[in-house]
């Protein structure tokens, strides 16, 4: 089945005939390989689509969201095999996988009838009736890091708006995205509804973008790639939406007591260190008081220690490796970087842990002694390295916390949950978490500035892939 590529509902081998070999991060060993399908690929990819909207489209969006329903009905039943092919090619633990990996995009196809249900699809509006129509064939690029969660995001909603969807996944995790075309296939969606072409970006996903019969792009990755697909999109005039870099904050108030300070810190590892640091919402910069900055890094450094580092199927271990060798290099680069700056690395660097000298590791790093406009306290590094910046006073606080060029997330802890939401109005960001604030599925997810723009999850997301008309009567 990886082998070929799936279009107007049949599995089918790619014109190139060549294939993308696809790496196991932690043994750096070639298990599989998928199709490197080009531009015939997607203009055929792109036709069927354009061909099978007009009667998906008119089915009526209870029966749409129905359908996902089933997907995630189906996507639960192949759990495991899922959670095996995403340790096998992203490296995170095999636990955090299961619930993570896996049960996230399940939830999220199983929600649509629920979200579907709660949109207008139609209304009265004085002497007009609006309605809400899907704004036609979807482009969805989407990223290693979090591949099936992603690929769930963008098509979940986009099929129960009414839209058909071509899909392009990162070629560095693309088997999870073989097995959801295998569950859509088999649940019933018609053919053309839904189709994926495996490929490079700049042969796959430029093509993609820039067809003329593609209404939207959905694209989630780094902000140079999203400014590339914005720019070929504008040629057509075509909607975008585009879930970017971020360097996110992390603001502990100076109210917090030495229990909720040191408890604050560690979480505050935590939040960067998911998916070995290459989480785009992680919250990379951890900003203090001044006087306590030498507590928060006797704490943070400890508390990194105990992330143990190795083969993401032992149980034991807390980081896997980061997806690939040119990802390892670039976080390695940055701790050297930093090192030559005069940042003080307290725990990690950027050498391979002891005994992982095989597996594309990097030891988890905290790094301070740097200024907020340092390029590590910028630059989306997208490894395990923490970096905190010491604050003098609230407004100063606020001003570190919003002075890089991203806008995707943030933190706030403080003792009095009032002042928290009022910093937190203050900051320039798409989603923020107050304290231990729990993610919600439901809510809106997307960025500010470079973070870019549009939203997506719940009923925000599923109204990006719709258009308004409005009938005068």
């Amino acid at each position: 089945m990886p082998h070929r590529i799936y279009v107007d509902g049949e599995w089918a081998p790619a014109s190139g005939g060549a294939a993308i070999p696809v790496v196991n991060p932690a043994t750096e060993e070639t298990f599989d390989e998928v199709p490197r399908g080009g531009p015939k690929d997607v203009a055929r990819a792109v036709e069927a689509a354009a061909a099978a909207l007009p009667a998906w489209s008119a089915r009526p969006a209870a029966e749409r969201a129905a359908l996902c329903a089933a997907v995630a009905g189906a996507l639960g039943e192949r759990a495991d095999e899922l959670a095996e092919t995403i340790v096998a090619e992203l490296g995170m633990p095999l636990k955090l996988t299961r619930a993570i990996q896996v049960g996230s995009p399940i939830r999220t196809f199983a929600s649509m009838p629920e979200i579907a249900d709660g949109v207008a699809f139609e209304e009265r509006l004085g002497d007009s009736v609006i309605h809400r129509d899907p704004i036609g064939v979807v482009g969805a690029i989407t990223p290693w890091n979090y591949p099936l969660h992603q690929i769930a995001a963008k098509l979940a909603p986009a099929l129960t708006a009414g839209c058909t969807v071509v899909l392009k996944p990162s070629e560095v995790t693309p088997l999870n995205a073989f097995v959801l075309a295998d569950v859509l296939h088999e649940v019933g969606f018609p053919a053309g509804v839904v189709n994926l072409v495996s490929g490079f970006g700049p042969e796959a996903g430029e093509t993609l973008a820039a067809h003329p019969l593609v209404d939207m792009v959905s694209f989630t990755g780094s902000t140079r790639a999203g400014r590339r697909v914005a720019e070929l999109a504008a040629a057509g005039v075509k909607r975008t939406a585009l879930e970017l870099g971020g360097k996110s904050p992390n603001v502990l108030l100076d109210d917090l007591d030495d229990t909720a300070f040191e408890d604050a810190v560690r979480k505050g590892v935590a939040a960067c260190y998911l998916n070995s640091g290459q989480t785009c919402s992680a919250l990379t910069r951890l900003l203090v008081p001044r006087e306590r900055l030498a507590e928060a890094e006797r704490i943070a450094a400890g508390e990194a220690e105990t992330y143990t580092t190795g083969d993401p199927r032992d149980p034991a271990t807390r980081l896997g490796p980061l997806v690939s060798a040119a990802q390892r290099d670039r976080v390695r680069g940055y701790l050297h970087a930093a090192a030559e700056d005069g940042a003080t690395i307290l725990t990690g660097g950027p050498d391979a842990p002891e005994g992982l000298e095989r597996g594309f590791y990097v030891r988890p790093t905290v790094l301070s002694g740097v200024t907020p406009e340092s390029r590590v306290a910028q630059e989306e590094i997208f490894g395990p390295v923490l970096v905190i910046l010491p604050y003098d006073g609230e407004d100063d606080a606020v001003r570190i916390a919003n002075g890089t060029p991203y806008g995707l997330a943030a933190g706030v802890r403080a003792a009095d949950p009032g002042r928290a939401r009022r910093v937190a109005r203050r900051l320039r960001a798409g989603q923020i978490r107050i304290n231990d604030g729990a993610h919600n599925g439901l809510a809106p997810f997307g960025g500010y500035k470079q973070s870019g723009y549009g939203r997506e999850y719940g009923r925000f997301g599923l109204e990006e892939f719709l258009t308004t008309t409005s009938v005068q009567l």
